[in-house]
């Protein structure tokens, strides 16, 4: 089984481009057990169906000309779950590893992990590593995975790489943090989608989502198909940003990077 499965027919209907896809878009996969539990079965048939999802999105992301995904994959308070359920997810990961590396670097996608491997058994931890050297050339779309993630945890360890690094107090400034994140490298999110209604970030990207904009819906995330993200991408592009500043403020700079542009406002 392949990564570019075929999907079903609405899914494949010609979309209209987006004229200014958000560059990093970041995931909260959430529902799996509710999506199977609604159709009485285990938990492990939704997270199975959840992974065959990703499928279909990693393909989308890379048509509607997003450049970035991070994905939240297992986090930190994970660890929390039945132990037998813990077991599933890591066996999920490894599978996806083994069956889809080859997919995924043909089509171009580099996958990077952000997280810690300590704790993790010896060979998944391997085959992540492995897989991120494999793919590190490939440009098409950037492929973050949150594996062992949590949002303080990555802030608790930036901060003692500036200790370490002998940073003195008065120089540390929010450059100095983002420097020394998962994400160093990378712009924010632009928007942080979270499947199956539910409103909170879950210690997920908390630093680098300070400006993201959030979109939430009802579907679980085994339903939530290419349309669905293509709808999350035109609601992100109806919105307007604005860091802190008035829409008068917008409003004129617009203005003046049209004149510059040559455009007619």
């Amino acid at each position: 089984m392949t990564l570019l499965t075929k999907e079903r027919p609405l899914e494949r209907l010609a979309l209209p481009p987006l004229d200014k896809p958000p560059e990093h878009v970041a995931i909260i996969m959430d529902g799996n057990g509710r999506w199977a539990r609604q159709r009485g079965l285990p938990r492990s048939a939704g997270h199975r169906q959840g992974t065959e999802n990703l499928r279909r999105i990693i393909r989308a992301a890379a048509e509607f000309g997003v450049r970035i995904m991070t994905i939240y994959a297992f986090s930190t308070e994970n660890w929390s779950r039945p132990r037998r359920e813990v077991r599933l997810l890591m066996r999920i990961l490894e599978m996806v590893i083994d069956r889809e590396l080859e997919e995924l670097n043909r089509e171009g996608v580099q996958i990077r992990h952000i997280g810690e491997l300590d704790g993790i058994h010896e060979r998944l931890a391997s085959k992540v590593v492995d897989a991120c050297n494999y793919t590190r050339h490939n440009q098409r779309l950037i492929l973050n995975v949150a594996f062992n993630y949590g949002g303080r945890d990555e802030i608790v360890h930036a901060v003692q790489n500036v200790v370490r690094a002998g940073i003195a107090p008065e120089e540390i400034t929010e450059a100095t943090i983002s420097k020394h994140l998962y994400t160093s490298d990378l712009p924010d999110p632009d928007l942080i989608i979270r499947t199956s209604g539910e409103f909170r970030l879950s210690n997920f990207l908390i630093w680098q989502g300070a400006y993201s904009e959030i979109y939430t819906t009802d579907t679980y995330w085994p339903d939530f198909g290419r349309s669905a993200f293509y709808e999350a991408l035109i609601e992100y592009g109806n919105r307007r940003r604005r860091f802190g500043k008035t829409d008068d403020q917008i409003d004129a700079e617009f203005a003046r990077q049209s004149r510059i542009e040559g455009r007619t406002v």
